[in-house]
């Protein structure tokens, strides 16, 4: 009779042995799930945050990738561009060392063709300077046989002033003393300013202008078969003229201005005027 009990009591215990038990494991069945959802929900967040790092990180590796590439292509073409400068620098260089050598090779070239001329211009200089020494000496030679010359000719000159001056006569007294030494022969004229030319001792006369204040005048004379025209000329002032084909000299003097008439003589060699006055009576 016990037995039935006991084993009723130990089923009634085992009974709720197993019902705690029971509730036990699901009470930490519900806290395990509710904890693996939380590491769920964990593991989900990083996941997430995880792809949004990688996803970023991926733009950034794809943006450097890029950035490098094009920096590569850049370094690429820079260091391709800098060999080909250095290779032109290179022949730049070649070709300018050639053009100085060149240049050098035409300097000295010049500057021994510029020695040579130089030399030969100095060698001709020298001896045009010598011929131009000696004809200077020689040109002084004649220098100084001129100014004797000219000397001569002066005193000469001088004397034949002094031997007119001494011949010329001043006035009626003078020209008639004159005429009684019987060494030429003297025409006297008186001229009027007129239209037509005046006769006197085979050449023609014709007074252009009498000016009585500054005692001058101003007078056409035709020799043979040419005009002279004289002046300004002064009062007992002699005109020479050469006449004829000889040459004979004649002078002509005026001694008396006045209003638009001059008077005076012409004088000739012996027995010219003669000569002269037929050839002019022929013309």
């Amino acid at each position: 009779m016990i037995a039935p009990k006991i084993i009723g009591a130990g089923v009634v215990g085992l009974a709720m042995w197993l019902g705690y038990q029971t509730y036990s494991d699901r009470s930490s069945q519900s806290a395990t799930d509710t904890r693996l959802a939380a590491i769920e929900s964990q593991l989900q967040g990083m996941r997430e945050n995880d792809a949004a790092k990688i996803a970023e990180i991926s733009t950034l590796l794809d943006a450097v990738q890029n950035r490098v590439g094009v920096t590569a292509t850049d370094l690429s073409n820079a260091q391709k561009a800098a060999a080909a400068a250095r290779k032109e620098q290179a022949r730049s260089e070649t070709a300018l060392r050639q053009a100085l050598d060149e240049q050098a090779k035409h300097v000295n070239t010049i500057r021994e063709q510029s020695d040579a001329q130089f030399q030969a211009v100095r060698q001709e200089t020298s001896t045009q300077l010598g011929e131009v020494n000696g004809q200077v000496s020689g040109v002084k030679s004649d220098l100084e046989t001129t100014k004797n010359d000219l000397a001569a000719n002066r005193r000469e000159v001088g004397d034949m002033r002094d031997s007119l001056g001494r011949q010329i006569a001043r006035n009626a007294d003078e020209l008639a003393a004159l005429k009684r030494r019987g060494e030429r022969d003297y025409f006297e004229f008186d001229i009027r300013k007129e239209k037509d030319m005046q006769r006197v001792a085979g050449i023609r006369l014709q007074l252009n202008k009498a000016d009585v204040k500054a005692k001058k005048y101003d007078i056409t004379l035709q020799v043979d078969d040419a005009k002279l025209q004289k002046k300004g000329q002064l009062l007992n002032e002699p005109i020479q003229i050469n006449v004829g084909k000889e040459r004979v000299r004649y002078e002509l003097i005026v001694n008396s201005i006045d209003k638009d008439r001059i008077r005076g003589y012409i004088s000739t060699p012996k027995d010219s005027a003669g000569t002269s006055n037929s050839a002019a009576l022929q013309d």
